[in-house]
């Protein structure tokens, strides 16, 4: 299980990068809009073209960016739309177990499956490098390229939450490891336990294989003998 975790681990931290990349996106996105809004009306008012269809799509490419780059983000830290009124009265098994049907039977059918019909509408975008039909457009295939690739992202963010919650189901953690829940770990200290956080969960096993005896532990043990 720690070696899953690990996996787990890495792709928590690539989709982390991945989105706060996507973050920066959105106020780019603002910039490009408000441009394409002023440029219109002012442009009319003094008689001369400031915008063009190269701003349009810019404006759009950024808004799949966004989407398609951060959609992995948003499942690693949960929050994704789910039923709350039924998800929170559950105890942390019954919720690890149904996060894990929904990984297994929804969302990674469904990513496979976009990936799976789009490739050769990807591949024939390729191999004619696609173009918009717009004048000063900007080419169709990199947008496409990146819709395979964020649903991809989305495969393997998949898999590692159905890691961590597996990791919750059997027991290998805490099961009431529940997000903003405060858990005492073997040495004393306090965590505040995330599924969504593999490094936490990771520690969790570390600690439950090599338990950590501290001072006071020791003492206790020792008068134990004593008497």
């Amino acid at each position: 299980m720690k070696a899953l975790l690990a996996v787990s681990k890495g792709v928590d931290t690539l989709n982390e990068w991945i989105g706060l990349f996507a973050v920066w996106l959105m106020p780019v996105m603002v910039l490009v809009g408000v441009w394409n809004v002023f440029g219109r009306f002012f442009g009319q008012a003094i008689g001369q073209n400031l915008t063009s269809n190269l701003f349009i799509e810019m404006q759009w490419y950024l808004f799949s960016l966004t989407y398609l780059l951060g959609a992995a983000y948003v499942l690693r830290h949960n929050g994704h739309v789910r039923v709350d009124v039924l998800y929170d009265r559950w105890s942390a098994k019954t919720k690890a177990m149904i996060n894990m049907l929904g990984s297994a039977l929804i969302l990674l059918p469904f990513a496979g499956f976009v990936i799976y019909f789009s490739w050769n509408w990807l591949a024939a975008s390729w191999v004619i490098l696609e173009q918009s039909p717009d004048p000063s457009g900007l080419p169709r295939y990199p947008i496409k390229t990146v819709l395979v690739f964020g649903f991809g992202l989305l495969i393997i963010q998949g898999i590692s939450e159905f890691i961590k919650n597996l990791a919750i189901y059997t027991g290998a953690v805490d099961p009431e490891a529940e997000p903003h829940k405060t858990l005492t770990t073997a040495d004393g200290h306090n965590a505040i336990a995330h599924v969504g956080d593999a490094n936490l969960l990771a520690d969790e096993v570390e600690h439950k294989a090599h338990p950590v005896h501290t001072p006071h532990a020791a003492e206790t043990q020792s008068e134990e003998i004593k008497q």
